[in-house]
């Protein structure tokens, strides 16, 4: 994923866009940036977050930034924001996308003669192809309503200019965009936690592919959004942050909805339930809701100066710290019986850790009950995970155990309550060492979040998606 966020106001809002910024620091992995427009020009800034937060690296130059409107981003790989000149003037552009097409998108550009500048270890930055595209319009408006429809994958951006923010929402609305506002000011950004503290409103949820133009009076619409969405649902189970709301539905109460479904039919016996932190937690506190038991936390998280698992690139590093910044209290957990929710099983690897080291420290039952079904596809849509491979998976790794083969119809394994699905849970239990194990059903995390299926992408499960 990647987070933006977008002000522009009366007077000078580098503030607003540094700690609106700041707020979305929890959907990206690798940079953040910011580009801010005075009177007179745009300034950018750009550091890398592998081995910090974004505040640290960019409050010691707010002093030095100044200017009426701005952009920001917490980016999942590239460098960003993209200042670029052109015939349409000068603009920054920030984007939460993945281009699945985007070398066929290049060879297209170099044969008729356009060039790129930010190459770096990934290869063409997805970003500077996204604003080449958008010049080869004769307005804003027209380009990036051009640079969607050619992209194959998704992409929601933010252009700022001298007349104000556009800001558009992918074309199938796969990651979110709202609109927020107070006096002399306008915002945009990828979650609505980041407007409380910061004064701002929810004025307007943007629709799939919807255009805006935010000044600090407020916004216009420029294009209304089509009638096919499919919202990532995976901002509900996990990316979002819990005081986010997306199409009218927050992600706490969302939590809670689904930690119920998951108590559904459940009757094993355990003496408590508990989350892994943090977003672990809510599912647990509806699912312990709904079966009347007690919620305790065995396992608390230390966030000072670890920071969050999937955010360092290399894998040992990764393991090492989600070992790290979970502290287990040993005298919640000896001779318990305990019954974990967690948010999905991705590899599996941290958890087969932690399983393995809660039975070192005595505990006489771990049930894990992941609040989405095992994920079976990965993702094509947006950069969660981008890193791994499909073999990754721990349902694709149980897959290959019980056939002993990478190609196979997939279909029967995702089906809940099938013999093949049930053989692969068994196996995905029996590797990671679980006193036993059972996903979340499709439907009952369709019903959790409260949208229809077909407003909902569930790629990841069933391989179903409108492209």
């Amino acid at each position: 994923m990647s987070g933006i966020f977008g002000c522009i106001a009366k007077e000078n809002c580098v503030n607003d866009i540094f700690y609106g910024t700041d707020y979305l620091s929890h959907l990206g992995t690798k940079r953040g940036g910011i580009a801010v427009l005075d009177s007179k020009e745009f300034k950018r800034s750009i550091h890398s977050l592998e081995n910090s937060y974004f505040r640290p690296k960019f409050e010691v130059e707010l002093s030095s930034l100044a200017g009426n409107s701005g952009i920001g981003v917490i980016s999942d790989y590239e460098d960003q924001p993209i200042l670029m000149k052109s015939h349409l003037g000068t603009f920054g552009l920030v984007t939460v996308s993945k281009i699945n097409n985007i070398e066929e998108l290049t060879k297209k550009a170099l044969k008729i003669g356009r060039s790129f500048s930010e190459i770096s270890l990934i290869g063409m930055n997805p970003t500077e192809l996204i604003a080449m595209l958008i010049t080869e319009r004769n307005s804003f408006q027209d380009g990036i309503s051009y640079a969607q429809e050619v992209i194959k994958g998704s992409c929601t951006l933010m252009l700022l200019t001298d007349r104000g923010i556009y800001a558009a929402r992918d074309r199938l609305g796969r990651t979110p965009l709202v609109v927020g506002g107070k006096e002399g000011a306008g915002a945009v950004s990828s979650e609505s936690c980041a407007f409380p503290n910061l004064g701002y409103e929810v004025k307007k949820e943007l629709g799939p592919g919807e255009v805006v133009l935010v000044t600090s009076e407020g916004y216009e619409q420029l294009k209304k959004p089509g009638e096919k969405m499919q919202i990532c649902t995976f901002l509900w189970v996990y990316y979002g942050f819990p005081a986010s709301t997306y199409e009218g539905l927050n992600v706490e109460d969302a939590r809670y909805r689904c930690g119920a479904k998951l108590a559904l039919d459940d009757d094993v016996k355990a003496d408590f339930v508990a989350g892994i932190p943090d977003s672990g937690s809510a599912h647990g506190i509806g699912y312990a809701n709904a079966r009347g038991l007690m919620y305790k936390r065995p396992i608390v998280k230390y966030t000072p100066t670890w920071p969050r698992s999937f955010m360092p690139q290399n894998q040992r590093m990764r393991d090492l710290v989600a070992k790290m910044k979970l502290i287990p209290i040993k005298e919640l957990i000896t001779g318990r019986k305990i019954l974990f929710c967690e948010d999905s099983i991705v590899r599996g690897t941290q958890l087969q850790d932690n399983v393995k080291y809660l039975f070192e420290l005595g505990i006489k039952e771990f049930h894990m009950r992941p609040a989405c079904p095992t994920l079976t596809y990965p993702c094509e849509f947006l950069n969660f995970s981008q890193s791994r491979s499909t073999l990754d998976l721990a349902g694709r790794l149980a897959i290959k155990n019980l056939t002993g083969s990478e190609f196979i119809d997939l279909k029967k394994f995702a089906e809940a309550g099938s013999s093949e699905n049930l053989a692969m849970v068994e196996n995905i239990r029996d590797r990671l060492g679980l006193t036993s194990l059972k996903f979340q059903r499709l439907e009952d995390l369709v019903g959790a979040i409260g949208l229809s299926k077909e407003k909902l992408c569930t790629h990841c499960w069933d391989e179903s998606s409108y492209f």
